[in-house]
């Protein structure tokens, strides 16, 4: 967790630099987070929403969830004074002259919809470009709650939140990352400021917990997809970007919105990406998505699966050919309709040699056993 330098009491100890010119991220502190490789909850393209804030005088609630890094633009101003590209809110104050500052107990807040009801593993609170004006501290409550709810639902005396990152310092202009270590399901955050300030972004990592009744009622699903509990377990090569992206379940919008590695240069190898899928399943059909990649396009594809049900994933002999290897072609998206149905607990989609693709999809629908597994999570995590 982030907090003051050790025995400091210094309340600017955590301030970056004003703004020099030039890069505005020359200074920007980073952190490496081992949570990040999982699927951002808070991900606005997957259905997450900052569906209220009270207060947003300066900067938009909205700009929280905005998947690319924040932006800064140090001639920009409008009629309420700097342009910001986060949520920022007014300075608070106290009650009267002779206590200009607020209350302990008094903070702003805003509230997150998670894109699916998922375990939190970890929390990046980034504060890009806000270097004076950051919050002073942050804390992060969660619950769960069915449907979907509104403000006022979620305010209700009667709802009961989870502190999952406590009332802790923060850097300016810098990420700020928080390990969770909470086994439970959640479906809403609330994001407090102490007592006021500006938080450019916000990430939620964690693992989806699908609901088995919806998974029901859909029928044939994509058995691979973040949204439904489909997860990357490894990978050869991430270079570019996260294989993560080729199990999203929105289409690709530009070149590195999916996964590409670097070139390979060793003959007799290829880079491969390996998948656990959202419970054990009958596989029926797939996609192969190469969109808006063209002269980097995978050559060939192939697909294997294994039921961990019946052996152990870490054998070779394990894995039997679901899609034999198959020419692509760039930019383009590719069906293939299995000639049987395959049970499978995991997938490997191994590319050959190299190259990128935009999706992939895995249909099916799931086994009696598979969905006996998400039922008991489901309500393991649910109570």
């Amino acid at each position: 967790m982030t907090s003051l330098p050790a025995g400091s009491n210094d309340p600017h100890a955590n301030d970056a630099a004003p703004y020099g010119g030039g890069d505005p991220y020359a200074d920007y502190r980073g952190g490496d987070f081992p949570f990040t490789s999982l699927v951002d909850l808070a991900d606005r393209r997957l259905g997450a929403g900052v569906i209220a804030a009270n207060d947003e005088f300066f900067a938009e609630r909205e700009n929280l969830l905005t998947p690319t890094p924040a932006v800064f633009d140090p001639e920009r101003f409008g009629h309420k004074g700097k342009i910001m590209d986060g949520w920022e809110t007014r300075r608070r104050r106290g009650a009267d002259a002779e206590h200009p500052f607020p209350a302990d107990h008094e903070h702003d807040w805003a509230l997150i919809r998670l894109a699916a009801p998922g375990v939190v593993r970890g929390i990046v609170v980034d504060t890009a470009h806000f270097r004076g004006n950051y919050p002073q501290q942050i804390s992060v409550e969660a619950t769960a709650l069915p449907g979907s709810p509104g403000p006022r639902e979620l305010l209700a005396d009667d709802v009961k939140w989870q502190e999952l990152v406590p009332r802790t310092p923060v850097r300016g202009h810098a990420a700020n990352g928080f390990a969770v270590d909470a086994e439970r399901c959640f479906t809403h955050l609330r994001l407090k400021q102490h007592p006021d300030g500006g938080i450019a972004r916000l990430r939620v990592h964690g693992e989806v917990v699908p609901d088995p009744e919806w998974l029901d009622v859909l029928g044939t699903l994509d058995l691979a997809s973040v949204l439904h509990g489909g997860t990357v377990e490894d990978a050869s090569d991430r270079f570019y970007s996260s294989p993560t992206q080729l199990i999203r379940p929105d289409l690709s919008r530009k070149m590195d919105d999916g996964w590409e590695n670097r070139r390979r240069r060793v003959r007799g190898t290829n880079d491969w990406v390996r998948f656990r899928l959202a419970a054990r399943g009958e596989i029926r059909a797939l996609e192969i998505d190469t969109a808006y990649l063209k002269g980097n396009s995978a050559g060939w594809a192939a697909l294997y699966g294994c039921d961990a049900e019946r052996a152990d994933p870490a054998d070779a002999s394990a894995w039997c050919e679901i899609l034999p290897r198959t020419a692509l072609q760039p930019d383009t998206p590719h069906r293939f309709r299995l000639p049987r149905a395959v049970t499978a607990t995991h997938v490997r989609l191994d590319v050959f040699p190299d190259g990128g693709l935009a999706r992939m999809r895995v249909h099916g629908d799931l086994t009696d056993s598979g969905r006996a597994a998400l039922v008991r999570r489901f309500d393991e995590l649910s109570g």
